[in-house]
């Protein structure tokens, strides 16, 4: 059985004692940790989408598809929120917590790859980056001109921040989030084996 954790439990349980090597994660409620990833993945989501339509930044093909894990894990959160019992998480709330996981080492992975492409680490697709412009033949050229608006490059960071990319940023949430997300699961496995 997982840990029971009450809401009696005083903060200071939190601070690591001294000498303890325990890390701080394995001191969060385990009913806490659905609730969390729910709200930090809507905030994450919520925040591209304030970019895209509250200041104008529209997404690239890239930053799309780095939206879907995020859609998948807050359904899958929401459930293993709406599933835990009173005591502990039980199994069914920690698979849904490690597809979460899963959710997020692959977010992690695509916007890992998209950070590189704007810092040009290494190439991007060609139909989302600066070098898919290229026209060999004017016949290309006219196409391009009549295809109308382009979707934003992939290889141009729309926006960033101490020259982290938006991209870069997503990349170190869906870290954190995957982290969180797998420490029930490995959790369940050490208590399962008796490793406590």
């Amino acid at each position: 059985m997982l840990r029971r954790f009450h809401a009696a439990e005083s903060l200071s349980s939190f601070v690591p004692s001294r000498g303890s090597m325990r890390p701080m994660l394995d001191r969060i409620p385990p009913l806490t940790i659905p609730w969390i990833v729910l709200a930090v993945s809507v905030a994450t989501l919520g925040g591209a989408y304030f970019f895209q339509y509250a200041l104008g930044y529209q997404p690239c093909h890239l930053c799309l598809i780095e939206r879907i894990p995020y859609v998948f894990a807050i359904g899958a959160a929401l459930c293993a929120g709406v599933l835990s019992r009173e005591a502990n998480l039980g199994i069914g709330p920690v698979v849904l917590l490690g597809l979460c996981a899963a959710a997020f080492a692959i977010g992690a992975g695509i916007s890992g790859y998209h950070a590189g492409v704007e810092y040009k680490w290494w190439a991007g697709p060609s139909d989302c980056t600066s070098s898919g412009l290229v026209a060999n033949s004017l016949a290309d050229l006219q196409a391009q001109i009549q295809g109308g608006t382009r979707a934003p490059q992939c290889d141009k960071a729309a926006w960033t921040l101490f020259g982290i990319s938006l991209a870069g940023f997503n990349f170190f949430i869906s870290l954190a989030l995957f982290a969180l997300s797998a420490l029930p699961v490995l959790r369940y496995e050490r208590e399962a084996h008796g490793m406590e």
